[in-house]
């Protein structure tokens, strides 16, 4: 499938020339958190995020965007950023990575889905790293704007009337399709194969997406919380990061659940790093990471074992990779060539994928796929567009939320749906008013 012109700017697409961006970054002396400077009047899909733990970027309005689908979608994006630096105006006043000019995006999980991917542009950023904080202004004008302190937006409103419905793939057909999956597996089919299910939250008014970047990002520190395009998450996993020459990698996979209560959570921690199912389900994943980087890397560091990353609703196994880059492959080709993990595909990716495919029964759309950043350095980060949800097109008091589980051979369809059912507790408690 080709590339979709972009329709937020004339002529703006992956093949034919645009107008010159001009760019300008300059110091913002400010301690407010990032999140605040998300306007009211912003779009519900004009929001971009990449925060965690106070620092990232943070944008609204658009000055150019791209569409791509299709197996070609990261290489087609790619090329369109490249034209779009190569004609760029940028004045930097920071000079480091994040400033200047810089894209967001997100991709959709499958080559065939009916969803596109998206590289947005923003008119306004804001972000922060080492607190240093700075805003920059994206303007296809051709003259370089004075650039003001960003006025705090008014608070955001909470979600009301929420309700719950299952979505394509309810609990029961989820329970139903992990056994399926556990039967090929025990036939020695396929070693891991990744299932998702799906849930729909709808609210009387439209939803202000910032309400629930900020109740996330409140909860769920250690996480990069996420928006792009309706798109929005907290995302425990990093896909790919690379920073002047240095390249890491989060992977999780091996999950339980937290109790809330301190001592049993530490022996459930415990448990957890001594299961062999989940174990497996980890091996599996940091293999197929250290595989697919290692063609752009002159050095890496796999730990040997993995340790338990703590987040409020779940525990997992996380393994930080850790690697030297040889080439000047961006963040975003480390991104494709990593995509799809085992982490969210399986093992053999290719049958784990058609496996998908025949069991899920829905479109994950851009759920599993990367979503992040990346400069005209080729510098940025990209994370697993997990324990996200995507609000509708078409109604925007609607949003779709997305779940899934890695099986293997000793997964339990029962205990599979309770897992699922935990890691959509944080865009349900996102949701919520209170």
């Amino acid at each position: 499938m080709s590339s979709l012109p972009a329709s937020e700017s004339p002529g703006d697409s992956p093949s034919s020339p645009a107008s010159t961006l001009v760019v300008r970054t300059t110091p913002l002396d400010s301690e407010e958190p990032l999140l605040a400077y998300l306007p009211a009047e912003a779009a519900q899909d004009d929001v971009v995020s990449w925060v965690r733990r106070g620092e990232g970027l943070v944008g609204w309005g658009r000055a150019l965007a791209c569409s791509t689908a299709g197996a070609g979608r990261f290489h087609e994006a790619e090329a369109w950023w490249r034209s779009v630096t190569a004609r760029a105006v940028v004045r930097d006043e920071v000079g480091i990575p994040g400033t200047g000019l810089v894209c967001f995006g997100s991709f959709p999980f499958a080559d065939d889905s009916e969803e596109v991917a998206r590289l947005v542009v923003p008119s306004t950023i804001v972000g922060r790293r080492d607190g240093r904080t700075w805003v920059t202004s994206v303007t296809l004008e051709p003259r370089l704007a004075r650039l003001g302190t960003p006025p705090i937006a008014q608070e955001p409103t909470p979600p009301s009337g929420v309700t719950f419905a299952d979505g394509a793939v309810s609990p029961s057909d989820y329970a139903h399709a992990v056994a399926d999956a556990v039967e090929r597996i025990s036939s020695g089919a396929l070693d891991k194969v990744v299932l998702a299910r799906d849930l729909i939250a709808t609210a009387s008014e439209p939803i202000d997406p910032r309400w629930v970047l900020r109740r996330l990002a409140e909860r769920y520190e250690n996480t990069w919380v996420f928006a792009v395009s309706g798109l929005l998450g907290a995302t425990p996993e990093l896909l790919v990061r690379r920073d002047q020459g240095l390249i890491t990698s989060r992977v999780l996979a091996g999950t339980i659940r937290r109790t809330g209560d301190d001592e049993a959570d530490l022996a459930l921690a415990a448990s957890l790093a001594r299961s062999s199912k989940d174990l497996e389900e980890h091996e599996y994943a940091v293999r197929s990471v250290a595989e697919a980087l290692a063609p752009h890397c002159s050095s890496m560091n796999v730990p040997e074992s993995p340790f338990v990353l703590h987040l409020p609703n779940v525990m997992h196994l996380a393994t930080d990779v850790a690697a030297v880059s040889a080439d000047d492959a961006s963040a975003l080709t480390l991104a494709a060539s990593l995509h799809p993990s085992a982490a969210v595909g399986g093992t053999p990716t290719s049958k784990a994928v058609a496996l998908i495919s025949e069991l899920e029964h829905m479109d994950r759309g851009r759920y599993a796929g990367p979503v992040g950043w990346m400069d005209t350095r080729g510098d940025g980060a990209w994370g697993i567009a997990l324990r996200s949800g995507a609000i509708l097109p078409d109604d925007p008091t609607t949003i779709r939320l997305y779940a899934g589980c890695g099986i293997v051979a000793g997964s339990d369809p029962e205990s599979e749906v309770a897992e699922s059912n935990a890691k959509l507790v944080p865009m349900r408690d996102a949701l919520a008013s209170d």
